[in-house]
């Protein structure tokens, strides 16, 4: 077989057991030149410690295909100390191995080179140890982005909209540890400056940020434009949306079909409201169509009642029916 005769006989068999395709194998070869090298006992060895931190025997493949790196790693050099020092970030056992599965190449970073400085980066923000395991866990790609040219830059990125106070960068990195992975120039900036566009200020943005993070990682011309054409062919103004934009900013990334005209062919056909009660309770696009909106709407009209959106939702359900003598 051209496979098994091209490569060392005693990883080609480790990898047959393990039940590696020819595609797999060539493909991992070619990402990983020190394969070559490595013996059957030494990948073995590897494999069984991966299993053993809770790294399930199904999804092996695929984390061995995503860094064949790997395999060819010291255990007691580098798997061992990087596993022992994620797991003191960690707070559930099987978050190091969730970790490890989402982005196998972070066994192939120093401690002392790559995760010490990372810490100090991030204490120097407010951001404590607890939380950066917090958020290497969720994002461990984290570990490989470059402190000079990415997160700093992203840092200075904040400060510019004025978050460097009060340890609010810190707050926002934590909140939504994948904004880091996004680029300032192509992302987060160009939607920064869309919003303002749309009328938010300084301020609307800063309340977005520390809030919704998420809304500024979406992409202007896919998502937010979208959102914003049919908001205003529904017949909101512009001083409208962002009234609603301002205060519930997920409003500008929801499914259009899915979330928004549900809830606003609800709003209008079944509860007769206008649109002017959503620039007064934005939230209102923030409640389950089914669990919230319908069963309310339900119970009010089978008594008749009448209210506004904000006394309708902004309580739970046994304030709801206690507020309107809905109690059995």
């Amino acid at each position: 077989m051209e496979t098994s005769n091209s490569h060392s006989s005693g990883i080609m068999w480790f990898f047959k057991d393990k039940g590696f395709d020819d595609t797999s194998i060539n493909e991992m070869f070619q990402k990983c030149k020190r394969l070559e090298g490595v013996q059957r006992e030494k990948a073995s060895e590897n494999w069984d410690y991966l299993r053993s931190i809770g790294i399930q025997e199904r999804k092996l493949p695929s984390v061995v295909r995503k860094c064949p790196k790997i395999l060819t790693l010291g255990l007691h050099e580098k798997l061992f100390p990087m596993v022992n020092c994620l797991e003191t970030l960690g707070s559930k056992p099987q978050e190091v191995a969730s970790a490890i599965t989402k982005f196998p190449h972070i066994l192939a970073h120093s401690v002392e080179e790559k995760l010490c400085p990372l810490l100090g980066f991030f204490e120097a923000l407010g951001v404590t140890e607890k939380q950066l395991g917090k958020m290497i866990l969720i994002n461990p790609r984290i570990i490989s982005y470059s402190i000079e040219h990415k997160l700093s830059q992203m840092v200075e990125f904040l400060s510019s909209l004025n978050l460097a106070k009060d340890g609010m960068i810190g707050k926002v990195l934590v909140k939504h540890p994948y904004i880091m992975g996004y680029s300032v120039d192509k992302r987060l900036r160009p939607t920064s400056e869309f919003l303002k566009s749309i009328g938010l200020t300084d301020m609307d943005l800063q309340k977005v940020l520390v809030n919704y993070p998420e809304v500024l990682c979406r992409d202007v011309n896919k998502i937010l434009k979208p959102n914003l054409s049919y908001l205003t062919s529904r017949g909101f103004g512009v001083g409208q949306i962002a009234a609603v934009v301002t205060c519930y900013p997920p409003v500008l990334i929801k499914s259009v079909s899915n979330s928004l005209e549900p809830r606003i062919k609800f709003l209008i056909d079944v509860m007769g409201r206008g649109l002017d009660e959503v620039v007064d309770y934005p939230d209102y696009f923030r409640h389950s169509l089914k669990r919230r909106l319908q069963l309310r709407q339900k119970l009010l009209m089978q008594k008749n009642i009448s209210c506004t959106l904000s006394e309708m939702l902004d309580c739970n359900q046994k304030k709801f029916l206690f507020k309107f003598g809905l109690v059995q």
